[in-house]
């Protein structure tokens, strides 16, 4: 062996024994389970036994420039070696990058959750055994199969109340505004009209690790009345000034609202306390494979294949509970709003425990509503 190859083999063993060192320092500091960088299977990668002796056979028949054939093959899979084996993501500090399930974990097991069954048709009293926990419906306003009871002097569509899951329970309401209250509600969003509403782009809590993409107009009071009578109408016994800003919100294409509670941080409750239920009525219909669903991460539909999820049909709400009827939070309610392919927009109103002073827009009030909702309320049909 002349001068130059030994030159090359010292600095080949050196650099091996260099890389083969554990990492160890950082695993005592984090308690968390980092691989020592290295080889996977030794020098020559790895052959087996039988290969081994062959080469001890021919290794008389080598030629002299096999030598560096071997150095270059040993750098080759040092190289290789060299790359980390797939881990935990690590910030900077050398710490585990939170997931998804560290923000949001699974709920426990031995949780309840109950889907309705196969072929299910809603039946009031089924409602009623699933609202036990939570605010209460005005049961009085539907049938046993959830058909609105409308005076006959009334000319619109009754909604029709269904049971889509039980527990927790979450339901939906056709027909709860009409095609013309949806554009009356979109409306909202024009910057010329009088006494508008404050657009901003959406945002969540403070600290809050979800993304949201979309605009968000929040809405005076007194502009809203046919919402007001309606939720009012729907929720047996809530106050008008149980009722946050109303909201309408507009989801561009590739806009979204990712995983998310409703309940409110515990920092946050002076005003009003918990959110105890949640309403969308979705403004615009978006077809299926066109986004813009609201999806449950944890319940399931009927027939246990997927996760629940809520399409935007014209005119139709959503009514979920983010907390008990006492403010205890319920977890089991995370959701998120799909990414919209076609443009999604939702007139939302969050129910607080009790009385809550808004803070937008500018002059907004609850009293300001009061003569709007009685005069719709006597539109609708709905008495005192």
């Amino acid at each position: 062996m002349d001068r130059k190859q030994c030159c090359s083999v010292g600095i080949l063993l050196l650099g091996l024994l260099a890389f083969s060192s554990p990492v160890t320092a950082r695993i005592s500091a984090t308690s968390v389970s980092v691989k020592p960088l290295g080889f996977a299977g030794g020098f020559g990668g790895g052959f087996g036994a039988k290969k081994a002796s062959a080469a001890k056979k021919s290794k008389k028949k080598r030629k002299k420039g096999s030598l560096l054939a071997d150095v270059a093959v040993a750098k080759k899979s040092s190289a290789q070696a060299d790359k980390p084996e797939e881990g935990p993501k690590l910030d900077r500090f050398g710490l585990p990058i939170p997931t998804e399930d560290d923000y949001f974990p699974s709920p426990p097991e031995g949780t309840e959750l109950i889907p309705i069954p196969m072929d299910y048709s809603t039946k009031m009293t089924d409602v009623k055994a699933a609202m036990e926990k939570h605010i209460q419906l005005d049961f009085d306003l539907f049938d046993e199969e959830g058909i609105e009871n409308i005076p006959v002097d009334i000319s619109r569509d009754p909604m029709n109340l269904s049971l889509v899951h039980k527990s927790p329970p979450v339901l939906c309401i056709e027909n709860f505004f009409s095609p013309e209250e949806c554009e009356n509600y979109i409306s909202l969003s024009e910057p010329d009209s009088n006494m508008g509403a404050l657009e901003v782009q959406s945002k969540t809590f403070a600290l809050a690790t979800s993304t949201r993409t979309s605009t968000t107009w929040f809405c005076h009071y007194e502009r809203v009345p046919t919402l007001l009578a309606k939720a009012r109408r729907l929720l047996k016994g809530l106050d008008l000034e149980q009722m946050e800003e109303p909201q309408l919100v507009r989801y561009r294409t590739g806009e979204q609202f990712s995983w998310h509670y409703d309940e409110i941080p515990a920092p946050q409750l002076e005003n009003g306390g918990q959110r105890i239920a949640t309403l969308l009525v979705y403004l615009r219909t978006l077809d299926e494979g066109r986004g813009g669903g609201t999806v449950f991460r944890d319940l399931l539909t009927a027939d246990r294949s997927s996760k629940l999820t809520v399409r935007p049909v014209l005119g139709s709400a959503l009514l979920f509970f983010p907390s008990f009827a006492d403010g205890t939070p319920d977890d089991r309610t995370l959701h998120k709003g799909e990414v919209a392919i076609d443009e999604k927009m939702i007139a939302q109103m969050w129910i607080h425990e009790r009385k809550y002073s808004p803070a937008v827009p500018e002059g907004n009030s609850h009293a300001a509503a009061a003569d709007a909702l009685k005069a719709k309320e006597g539109e609708l049909g709905y008495s005192n």
